[in-house]
């Protein structure tokens, strides 16, 4: 049985702004909103996913930890939510219930996420530090006797793609078609034919993976005790391909815009006082790729600050608002890992190291091999993709002495 009704006032909180999240406006400068939040309550923000997608945002970080950590007054399952949600709706694919570990409680998420865990478990880090190097050098030779690039297009975006492609064994006709679907799932455009277009070519990766088995990722959610049916295979590669093309090839691309624009990054990562590390570290706090996420469904009214929360209406976690939480930063930065980034509790993303390391690396080659790279373009005249959950930049210029091919090995 649920608990009695919380007997908290929520009346001032029901008459609170209503922040639109998909706005182009919310996009072009998220954090003057949250502070905007912040003025109506320290921790907690009435938000539209879309026009007709109400939810609350947690902006506050300690609120959050105590979101994150409790599955039982916040699962992540959807089931009874999403059954007033028109097909239509364009955040409904970043939403819905799949049976994976991101959108499932209880045992069923056990046992996605004991699948997902040992999958990505037999990733050698040096098998992948070689790859992501093997990838870059060809898409740094494009650009390097040309003198200007656009960074995103062109080497962030195909880097990740393909890394990802090689750890899930997937062709790259097939990723093509994920790519492009889970593009679409992001931004809230086309977001139902996007969601189409991933589940169909997944189903082809799969059917291809079981008549060539290779130790890859995806062969290992194959092989994994849990036996694991199709759709459900398929909803595990959705979860795999959704964290590691568009927020990790947002992670290099915003951490390259924030090395490049940033003086105390911009000379003292080529000369040793700053490490790659130290960028990364820096933006995935103050700056994450992945902004607001972390859903749950509170299966019954919850109060949590002195507001009620409304049973079976998404709450969402800001990492972005949460990080820049007044009440816990700090001037330090640089190796500060306790950041809400990766989540927190049963949900922590369990491909940290693999999603740091891709980064590390991609940023360090093209940084080495073209070190007098410069932004083409002030770093406030940069912008950023419209979608609520997303922090991604539309493109990225630079230039730079054009300088010769390097020899591949």
């Amino acid at each position: 049985m649920p608990p009695p009704t919380p007997q908290a006032d929520h009346r001032a909180y029901a008459t609170h702004e209503r922040f639109a999240m998909y706005a182009t406006e919310f996009a072009a400068d998220p954090y003057r909103f949250y502070a905007r939040m912040r003025e109506q309550h320290p921790t907690l923000a009435a938000v539209n996913l879309d026009p007709d997608i109400p939810a609350t945002l947690v902006i506050g970080y300690h609120t959050a930890v105590g979101v994150l950590r409790d599955p039982v007054r916040f699962p992540a399952d959807p089931r009874v939510w999403q059954q007033g949600v028109p097909a239509h709706c364009p955040v409904l694919p970043m939403l819905e219930h799949r049976p994976n570990a991101l959108r499932s409680a209880g045992p069923a998420h056990a046992r996605y996420r004991a699948a997902n865990t040992s999958a990505l478990d037999h990733v050698h880090q040096h098998e992948l530090r070689a790859a992501v190097e093997q990838i870059a050098l060809p898409l740094i030779n494009e650009i390097c006797e040309v003198g200007y690039a656009g960074l995103l297009l062109q080497y962030a975006q195909p880097l990740a793609f393909q890394v990802l492609n090689a750890l899930l064994g997937c062709p790259p006709d097939i990723g093509q078609r994920v790519a492009t679907g889970m593009a679409a799932i992001f931004e809230g455009v086309n977001a139902e034919a996007g969601n189409v277009m991933l589940s169909s070519a997944l189903a082809e990766l799969i059917d291809l993976k079981r008549r060539d088995l290779r130790m890859d990722v995806t062969t290992g959610l194959l092989m994994h005790p849990t036996q694991l049916n199709d759709p459900e295979l398929i909803h595990q590669l959705v979860t795999l391909y959704g964290a590691g093309i568009e927020p990790e090839q947002n992670l290099v691309a915003n951490t390259l815009r924030l090395i490049l624009s940033d003086e105390r990054y911009s000379g003292d990562v080529l000369r040793g006082s700053l490490s790659v590390r130290d960028a990364l570290d820096e933006l995935l706090f103050v700056d994450p790729p992945l902004a607001n996420f972390c859903l749950s469904y509170p299966p019954y009214p919850v109060e949590v600050d002195g507001v009620v929360l409304p049973a079976h209406q998404p709450v969402v976690i800001s990492m972005a608002a949460c990080n820049n939480d007044l009440t816990v930063t700090s001037d330090q930065r640089v190796g500060n890992r306790s950041h809400l980034t990766w989540s927190a509790g049963s949900h922590e993303c369990p491909a940290q190291p693999l999603a740091y390391l891709i980064a590390q690396v991609a940023i360090e080659q093209i940084l080495d091999a073209l070190p007098e790279m410069e932004l083409a373009v002030l770093a406030d005249h940069l912008t950023y993709r419209p979608g609520p959950f997303h922090r991604s930049l539309t493109g990225l210029p630079v230039h730079f002495p054009p300088s010769p091919r390097l020899a591949l090995t």
